[in-house]
């Protein structure tokens, strides 16, 4: 809480979503004493790739052209530090489907808990009959 930036979320909010975390996999926790420590589960490389293919897809139409030209054009990249990096890379058309476990879990997560709790209904009903 010390280090987010004003104004600071409510105490109680914050504690929900590293609980949810937590359940979810992302997060572990240790008790030290009277409070939690959570350490990060998912590796920050995972998460990065995803982000950045999330942006493409949703943003740029799946386009490294797009992308490139709008980092181009809001002066986030140069056309120096592009002649910089040499690219002469040869780009081969791939139909790999990449799945991202731990970000689709936090994308989709009420798509879970609702199956969860028709089944839990569909139970009881039967239970009942």
């Amino acid at each position: 809480m010390e280090q987010h930036p004003e104004p600071k979320p409510h105490q109680n909010t914050v504690s929900t979503y590293l609980k949810i975390l937590v359940e979810k996999g992302y997060l572990s926790t240790e008790k030290e004493g009277r409070i939690f420590r959570y350490n990060v589960l998912v590796p920050f490389e995972e998460y990065r790739k995803f982000l950045l293919k999330e942006l493409s897809h949703n943003f740029f139409h799946n386009s490294g052209k797009e992308i490139l030209s709008f980092l181009i054009h809001e002066k986030l990249i140069s056309q120096e530090d592009m002649k910089d990096l040499n690219l002469n890379i040869e780009i081969k058309p791939f139909k790999v489907k990449e799945e991202f476990e731990y970000a689709n879990e936090v994308l989709n997560p009420k798509k879970d808990k609702k199956k969860d709790k028709d089944k839990k209904k569909k139970k009881k009903k039967d239970q009942e009959k």
